[in-house]
């Protein structure tokens, strides 16, 4: 019962998932061309000179990402939080970009990263209005409170810090949209474990 159980709950995880990743691209296009947003005047933001941390983002994110996919492997339980955590958080991060109009940051540098841009669509177009919340911050949180060896979570909430500094050092999001992914992360992984658990 408990594999058919897990069974069910893979599958269905997969295809909701795999349905957000193919709505993604149109959903971050109109978020893209909408002109009604507010410039919000973040104190944080004033203090930090604008630098391109794309490299060491990229670095940080994918290898922390590779380090949990690997740990899926052997326990499947973990990938299935995992899973239902990030179709939680990827639902509600597109309401809250939805119903939070924001417009870029002062000085943004565009964050360069080939492989998130797929689930923008792919074609080099920079989504610079994903704004409120982070989701650099939160998929590395995600990580962090779904991998269950303590030395994994030390690396994964390390790489959730830097990756949160580095995304305001670079301007590529208000410190509101980091804090908020914080909070946000904590209560949706919570419910994402209790979807997920067989």
């Amino acid at each position: 019962m408990e594999h058919s159980l897990f069974r069910k709950k893979l599958i269905t995880g997969i295809i909701i998932q795999s349905a957000i990743l193919i709505f993604f691209p149109y959903f971050f296009s109109y978020i893209e061309q909408r002109q009604d947003g507010i410039i919000l005047h973040d104190w944080i933001l004033n203090l930090l000179t604008p630098r391109d941390l794309s490299v060491p983002i990229f670095i940080i994110m994918w290898s922390t990402t590779v380090l949990a996919i690997y740990r899926c492997v052997n326990q499947p339980a973990v990938f299935l939080t995992i899973l239902y955590s990030l179709i939680f958080l990827c639902f509600a991060r597109m309401l809250a970009i939805y119903f939070v109009h924001l417009e870029p940051p002062v000085n943004l540098i565009p964050l360069k990263d080939p492989l998130t841009s797929i689930t923008y669509g792919g074609r080099g177009l920079f989504i610079t209005k994903d704004l409120f919340f982070s989701g650099h911050t939160s998929n590395m949180l995600l990580l962090a409170l779904c991998l269950p060896k303590k030395s994994d979570k030390i690396i994964a909430f390390t790489a959730a810090i830097s990756i949160g500094i580095m995304v305001l050092m670079q301007h590529v999001h208000y410190s509101v949209d980091v804090f908020g992914a914080v909070l946000i992360t904590f209560l949706l992984v919570k419910q994402g474990k209790r979807v997920g658990s067989v």
